[in-house]
């Protein structure tokens, strides 16, 4: 920090800026060629959602705010979106502002430069008047020049203002923005000024780096070109895509060099890379708050408070991470943490190589900052890190593997790589916590290898703890009775830590749901909700409100496990001074779920992009979950490609983690007999059911998919249907009725009804089918569950628009009018006095057929009288006179 001079005032810095300058210090034809529109690359990336997000915020005294750190695109995005909108090029003025521009008349000059004004108005400062009120003049003026008006003005690099006379100005320019005009402020920082009132008058949007870096598919979009000339794999791609997270700079610095057909490096070795990090991003540092920012890389996540406690170990502390925020550096602060925050995993990368001498020291402090705070897994890890054998031992004896639940296991698992053998082997405790660290990171098999490496002697002393290992392990690989047993056992085994009882009635609970035994699911739940209330346990307290929420899922009361899982997002908010963990991330994703259920696409989409990513950084298996989700929006949408890639995305992220295939095979292999169905490719999909036979058979319940056995047989079911089998598609489906004993979870029950309207149809006639959707549609309204129908569409389309006109009016009728593409007809069959019956449904559309009294006598297996007879009545009912107007009148009333 620079010294106070006691005998300057604090603003005396700024005082030669702010004083009157001479004309011929201030050139027009130079400050001119700074106000012009920066070009972006002919190869630039077309981003369609941003541009319009842009543009929908350049209204009328809008003022929209672009806040990003160095190489984020905010000058390209802008250019884009005007380019893109009905702004031409003369109605946007564009300032790129610099260091020497902290002067009110210079400001002031280049404002009028921009604005086309006349040179007089500038020269008011000589004849007295204030800064303020020559701004008002040029506003006047700008307001008086009618058409000539600007309609954009756009002030770029806006860090670059820290004068406090000319950030009045700015914030004047701001407030007093003349109508049908718009400004644009561009900067790295936080704007200078406040904007409450703005953005109470709904004047004011901020775009952040969440909007302006690069998603996943726009970041394959971008190198589409070179993995299509076989220059880049799409799995360098992907990760390339993990390590910048989007920023684009890097990504196009890196994809030049991939052009250029160079020998290729990591992208944080190219040297083109290099130079942006070390010149662009850290060049305005000073080489004390350059190690600081070294320091903030080797941790995960960073706080103030945590950074200040390893500052005796650091050679210089120059800038708090909080501070590091402030300048505009890629930090992101983590979403309802409060003060921690994580640094750009590119520039993590680079700024730790090399290592910092005292590093060992650092991680050991850290871990011992952590355990004061009984957060055992980040003390664990950051122990493992600093190579602390013995402190490794002390912390597995003293925390418990419940904790180890819901925590970020990808740290944890890489260290698990580089554990010495011996270190596992001197602590049975610390075989258990990688054992468990093993099991929730889906990989049952390393994590039974473990247990059963034990000594007779140790397996008896921990018993009641391996007990509880078994049972979340046999969960996760979807055996649910064998689970249920082995945590009953380990509850009866001995004495258990309230921890131990928690982690285990999590179990007991899940297992119960897929039972479809709700009341008990919910009593071990409530216990293991007030085991960790006792225990002062968040993370574990947002998975008992994640695991409360699937019970209702379960039960199809979509509402309730909306208002539970926000519920529990905003008790996780209020706790800050911890770094976030997966069971937050699991409430995020089944809140995805529900509003896919219900139809709000957008809503869901949103929240996929922040949790999703969460979930990949975090290793949390919860990943599949988001990237079933978008293959089923995909699916929805018809854009089914894009479906099989994201499919395919979720197969190399499962194998790339080691996860066991019980987990992921069956969810996968549906995934893809549901898009092979939509395209008819109805061999395709009857592989893919028979590769899930085995597990139908065995009874397989995915934790994260509690419904998926009943769906595996809707699958069989519709794969049968397409064949034209109805006869064992029927059959198919009173087996599951049957194995159910009653208790289906909605989201099965409402398929099913829905493929029985559809038998139906075939089976008995228009009139069954209809009772049959009407009872089901009924049962969707109530919590708006329109994703059975989503999934049905195709087979559901003809009985649906024989039924559409009956179906009672309101929100749902709508939203299922909107997905069929159907409309109300001005007369329904509603409209007759007295309806058709079955009977003479079936009657009525063989006459529709063309058939004569005597083959309809003939098909039905009844005499020619009652045919005649229930001609009559049929006529008599629509008010006709003859079999072809029974006919017209019947199509116009959606009975045909």
């Amino acid at each position: 920090m620079k010294p106070l001079n006691d005998g300057c005032a604090a603003n005396d810095e700024f005082q030669s800026a702010n004083g009157g300058l001479q004309r011929g210090e201030l050139v027009r034809d130079l400050l001119s060629q700074r106000v012009q529109l920066p070009r972006i690359p002919s190869d630039a990336l077309k981003r369609p959602r941003l541009d319009q997000k842009i543009a929908d915020a350049l209204t009328s005294k809008g003022v929209l705010f672009l806040e990003a750190p160095c190489g984020y695109g905010k000058s390209h995005s802008l250019v884009s979106a005007l380019e893109a909108s009905d702004v031409s090029e003369e109605q946007v003025r564009w300032i790129s502002l610099n260091a020497q521009d902290n002067a009110p008349s210079r400001f002031l000059t280049l404002l009028s430069i921009a604005l086309n004004l006349p040179e007089t108005l500038e020269q008011g400062a000589q004849g007295g008047a204030s800064f303020s009120d020559l701004l008002s003049l040029m506003l006047m003026a700008i307001a008086r020049s009618g058409s000539r008006q600007p309609k954009v003005l756009v002030l770029d690099n806006l860090q670059n203002l820290t004068n406090p006379a000319v950030v009045d100005v700015l914030q004047q320019l701001v407030c007093d923005c003349p109508s049908g005009c718009s400004v644009v402020l561009i900067s790295r920082k936080a704007l200078p000024f406040e904007t409450h009132s703005l953005e109470l008058e709904n004047r004011f949007t901020r775009i952040g780096v969440d909007a302006l870096e690069f998603s996943r598919s726009e970041t394959f979009d971008f190198f589409r070109s070179a993995t299509e000339s076989s220059q880049i794999t799409s799995v360098a791609v992907d990760s390339l895509y993990d390590r910048t997270e989007g920023w684009a700079t890097p990504l196009a610095l890196y994809r030049r060099e991939v052009f250029r057909n160079l020998e290729r490096k990591p992208i944080q070795e190219t040297p083109c890379v290099e130079r942006f990090l070390k010149e662009s991003v850290l060049g305005q540092l000073t080489p004390g708050q350059i190690r600081a920012m070294r320091g903030i890389a080797e941790l995960e996540l960073c706080s103030d408070e945590l950074f200040l406690a390893l500052a005796p170990l650091l050679p210089e502390v120059g800038l708090l991470p909080s501070q590091a925020l402030e300048k505009g550096l890629p930090l992101k602060s983590m979403p309802g943490r409060g003060r921690w925050y994580r640094l750009n995993p590119l520039l993590q990368e680079w700024l730790q190589s090399p290592a910092m001498a005292g590093y060992a020291e650092r991680m050991l402090q850290a871990s011992r900052w952590f355990g004061a705070r009984d957060q055992f897994p980040e003390a664990l890890k950051y122990a493992l890190l600093a190579g602390d054998a013995d402190e490794v031992i002390q912390i597995a004896s003293e925390g418990s593997e419940a904790l180890l639940l819901g925590q970020d296991t990808a740290s944890l698992l890489r260290l698990r790589k580089s554990l010495p053998a011996q270190l596992l082997e001197r602590s049975v405790r610390l075989k258990i916590v990688y054992s468990w660290v093993h099991a929730i990171g889906g990989q049952f098999r390393q994590a039974r290898a473990l247990i059963e490496g034990l000594s007779a002697e140790d397996a008896e002393s921990q018993a009641a703890r391996i007990a509880a290992l078994r049972a979340f392990i046999l969960r996760g690989e979807g055996s649910v009775g064998p689970a249920l047993a082995m945590a009953d056992r380990a509850m009866d085994g001995g004495e258990m830590s309230p921890q131990g009882q928690l982690v285990t009635q999590m179990v007991r609970s899940s297992a119960l749901c897929a039972l479809g035994r709700f009341q008990e699911a919910r009593e071990a739940n409530r216990i293991a909700s007030k085991l960790a209330r006792e225990a002062g346990d968040s993370g574990s307290e947002a998975l008992a409100v994640y695991a409360h929420a699937r019970i209702e899922l379960g039960k199809g009361a979509l509402k309730h496990a909306e208002q539970l899982l926000r519920t529990g997002l905003d008790t996780t908010m209020q706790e800050l001074a911890r770094p976030a963990r997966i069971g937050e991330t699991r409430l995020q994703l089944n809140l995805a779920l529900v509003l896919w259920h219900q139809g709000r696409e957008a809503e869901a989409d949103r929240l996929l992009v922040t949790c999703g990513r969460h979930a990949e950084q975090t290793r949390d298996l919860g990943l599949l979950l988001a990237m079933t989700i978008r293959v089923l929006m995909c699916r929805a949408q018809g854009r089914l490609e894009d479906a099989f890639v994201w499919i395919g995305r979720a197969e190399r992220t499962m194998h790339a983690w080691q996860v066991d295939e019980s987990l992921f095979v069956p969810v996968l292999e549906a995934l893809k007999a549901n898009c092979w169905l939509s395209q008819n490719q109805i061999d395709s999909a009857e592989q893919a059911v028979q590769k899930l036979a085995p597990y139908r058979e065995a009874g397989c319940v995915p934790e994260l998919f509690p419904m998926m056995p009943g769906l595996l047989d809707c699958l069989q079911v519709r794969v049968d249907m397409a064949k034209g089998d109805l006869i064992r598609a029927r059959k198919i489906l009173q087996g599951i009725r049957d194995r159910y004993e009653g208790v289906i979870p909605r989201g099965v029950e409402l398929h099913m009804r829905l493929l029985e309207s559809v038998i139906l149809l075939d089976e008995k006639g228009t009139t069954a089918a209809q009772k049959a959707l009407q009872a089901a549609v009924a049962e969707a309204a109530r919590e708006h569950f329109i994703s059975p129908f989503v999934e049905l569409r195709s087979e559901l389309q003809e009985v649906m628009e024989k039924t559409f006109g009956l179906l009672p009016e309101g929100p749902f009728k709508s939203a299922l009018g909107g997905l069929f593409e159907l409309q109300d007809t001005t007369l329904g069959a509603e409209s007759l006095p007295e309806p058709i019956s079955e009977r003479e449904q079936g009657v009525l559309e063989l006459i529709a057929k063309g058939l004569s009294n005597q083959e309809i006598a003939d098909k039905l297996h009844i005499s020619l009288h009652t045919v005649k007879t229930h001609a009559r009545r049929i006529n008599a009912k629509l008010e006709v006179k003859s079999r072809t107007q029974a006919i017209v009148k019947a199509r116009e009333l959606g009975l045909l």
